[in-house]
């Protein structure tokens, strides 16, 4: 994420219940794939789930762009 997003979630993920999750859902898949990304080699199993952790990692991604977007039009 931007610079300019980063600053707009911490401005608002202490009173906003679902930013604060769909946030900590995002650096916790963000986590898992940077483990199993050090890995020199990936199991069948592995590699789907990578797959499946880059998907809900995006769609928390998206989540939080769609909150943002609500505050920047309250602007």
């Amino acid at each position: 994420m931007e610079a300019r997003e980063e600053r707009l979630i911490q401005e608002h993920v202490a009173h906003d219940e679902e930013l604060r999750a769909a946030y900590d859902e995002h650096l916790e898949l963000k986590r898992r794939l940077e483990a199993l990304r050090k890995k020199l080699y990936l199991t069948r199993e592995e590699e789907m789930e990578e797959k499946r952790l880059q998907k809900l990692k995006l769609a928390s991604k998206d989540r939080i762009m769609q909150i943002l977007a609500r505050y920047r039009q309250s602007a």
